[in-house]
């Protein structure tokens, strides 16, 4: 995690912020993205599993040998930041606003936002997503009484949808082994759908659509439901002993302790990482991977109940959490013939990113209806000159839990300053065990803890309050925090 970058670097500019690394080449000479007409885009986001997870990232307990060959490929981020929870993240990923403009309900994306999935409709796309939904309101049903609204994902601006959880609460079906899905606003439920495995059915669905659509431009939003708990096994890893008397997989009840646990979570894992090759391997037999920008992240930590072996140390999981296993999520992006090879880039990322960059991938031009918080990332994929983000910013309520854990926090890659005032050395400190406020010295920490200092005090306040809240302020017109990429006022 240390920080290889010379800090002054930043302070004065650097224009060429990405690394090749020794697993392949840079920038070769590319087409120009005008020349190649509108790209396709698949968007891959994981459930609940952080950097700690991946090979290409370091991991020693996972094997992710599609993600990795991604990364060979392409552009691995060091610096991506999402929320420490699924929803707040679903939102601001989905609209490219900080969640104190927009975020008020635990499993909720107001209806009268514009999502990327309209942006990209509007712009003459085929839009679908597959996966987690989760944003109707189902957990404040009093407050939500169009909870049940099967519609709600295409006035989002997809023109298909395969999701779990979009009308039907987790008791009345599960995401993994015989899930309750709806296509389309049809429903599909547990009976139906007997012996089947959930990702599988959205793999299925993703394939069928690019399949489908790959005679014009395709935007495919696929939130996964792997790797959530609970932790079950995957097709591939039931085993003869988890058989009932009548034949069948007792798939429900398999992964009660904690070693159980663990081995079907890094099951999962791979299972996900697996989906992920066939569709990318299906882009690529259907002669359509040259012109697909792919992007892999994820929502947010790992699931508390595991603990991780990375780059010879233990990582506890962060979900729900400020920290770094809370917050550090993975970025690959890979466009072949396009985007760099085997490099990785140090820039910071954050979640209200992704918007301005499916924009500037498309082509799109972004006017008063879309959001500002975010900055594309295109050019790092791209190997362009880029004038980088000096910070990346997470203001966190979520209004979920029996004592959630709420505050805000502005960050470069190596320092970290939090809304109450303490300051970190992350790159040295992942644990945050050592609050640096007090007792600064380093000329450059003193020049990067004012600037974070300047950019905190532009923050709204982080509002008190659970899951019960009556009242929950946002502020949709607050002004920019920034500017984004320059040490200066």
């Amino acid at each position: 995690m240390r920080n290889e970058r010379n800090g002054w670097a930043r302070l004065i500019g650097v224009m060429i912020a990405c690394i090749a690394s020794p697993l392949g080449m840079a920038w070769a000479d590319q087409p120009s993205v005008d020349s190649k007409g509108k790209p396709n885009v698949v968007l891959f986001m994981a459930d609940d599993v952080s950097w700690e997870a991946f090979g290409c990232y370091g991991a020693e307990d996972y094997q992710t040998p599609n993600l990795d060959r991604l990364a060979e490929r392409g552009v691995r981020f060091k610096h991506c930041y999402s929320t420490p929870l699924c929803t707040p993240s679903r939102v601001m990923i989905m609209t490219g606003k900080y969640n104190f403009r927009n975020y008020t309900h635990f499993g909720y994306l107001n209806p009268e936002e514009k999502t990327f999935g309209q942006l990209m409709k509007q712009a003459g796309y085929r839009t679908a997503i597959a996966g987690k939904w989760q944003l109707n309101g189902l957990s404040n049903k009093k407050t939500f009484p169009d909870h049940d609204d099967h519609d709600r994902p295409h006035h989002a601006g997809f023109d298909e949808y395969c999701l779990w959880q979009l009308t039907q609460e987790r008791s009345q079906g599960e995401r993994f082994w015989n899930p309750t899905v709806q296509i389309n606003g049809k429903l599909l439920t547990k009976e139906m759908n007997q012996g089947k495995y959930g990702p599988d059915l959205f793999r299925d669905f993703v394939c069928d659509f690019i399949q489908r659509n790959r005679h014009e431009p395709f935007f495919v939003y696929y939130p996964m439901v792997l790797v959530h708990d609970p932790f079950l096994p995957t097709p591939d890893n039931i085993h003869d002993s988890t058989k009932t008397k009548d034949g069948t997989s007792d798939k429900q009840k398999v992964g009660t302790g904690p070693a159980q646990q663990k081995q079907n979570f890094v099951a999962m894992v791979r299972y996900m990482d697996k989906i992920i090759g066939q569709i990318v391997d299906r882009l690529d037999e259907l002669g359509e991977l040259d012109n697909t920008l792919v992007l892999f992240t994820a929502d947010n930590g790992t699931n508390r109940k595991i603990t991780s072996n990375w780059n010879g140390r233990t990582i506890p999981g962060g979900k729900g959490g400020m920290k770094d296993n809370g917050t550090h999520v993975p970025l690959i992006a890979y466009w072949k013939g396009m985007s760099g090879a085997g490099v990785e880039c140090e820039d910071l990322v954050d979640f209200t990113d992704f918007y301005p960059t499916l924009a500037e991938a498309a082509g799109i031009s972004l006017d008063q209806s879309d959001p500002r918080d975010g900055q594309s990332f295109l050019p790092q994929v791209l190997g362009r000159p880029a004038t980088p983000r000096t910070y990346a910013l997470c203001h966190y309520q979520p209004y979920w839990g029996s004592s959630p854990e709420a505050g805000a926090f502005v960050r470069t890659e190596q320092f970290k300053l939090y809304a109450n005032g303490s300051f970190y050395d992350i790159a040295n400190d992942l644990d945050e065990q050592h609050d640096l406020s007090g007792s600064i010295s380093d000329e450059m920490a003193i020049t990067i803890h004012a600037h974070l200092r300047r950019l905190i005090k532009q923050m709204p306040p982080v509002p008190k309050g659970d899951r019960n809240s009556s009242v929950r302020p946002i502020h949709p017109d607050w002004p920019l925090i920034g500017p984004r990429n320059s040490m200066t006022e």
